[in-house]
């Protein structure tokens, strides 16, 4: 997958996501999705190169990192609640939308019952839920 195919289908499933926003805070360069006005996706180019930037648990993000050289630490982010997925061999169109999803669930999970756009422990049955 390329980086302009990366990014794509990153936004075409954040943008599938109830209550989920595009916002752009920090200029044109930057695309902030947002849900309930939370922070749970952000693209731009580092050096040159697409990124998606994605909130993770801290166990699987480690998993992530040791397992796939197209995922780092999160750039200008937590380290440890923040991944960078670049795009490159073995980066697919599955994992773009389970990362995705998964960064998604992470932040309606901490929202205040009343304001979750969907009930985070059955939407999709990803395992971010859990």
């Amino acid at each position: 997958m390329n980086g302009s195919t990366l990014q794509k289908t990153a936004a075409d499933r954040a943008e599938e996501l109830p209550g989920a926003r595009l916002e752009h805070p920090f200029g044109p360069d930057w695309k902030v999705f947002k849900v309930r006005g939370k922070v749970f996706m952000l693209m731009t180019e580092v050096p040159g190169r697409p990124v998606v930037i994605l909130k993770a648990d801290p166990g699987e993000a480690l998993a992530l990192r040791e397992h796939n050289s197209h995922i780092a630490p999160g750039y200008h982010m937590n380290r440890k609640h923040w991944i960078t997925l670049e795009a490159g061999k073995g980066v697919d169109k599955t994992l773009v939308e389970e990362l995705v999803t998964d960064s998604y669930l992470l932040v309606v999970t901490r929202l205040p019952r009343a304001e979750q756009p969907i009930d985070p422990h059955t939407y999709g049955g990803t395992r971010a839920a859990r």
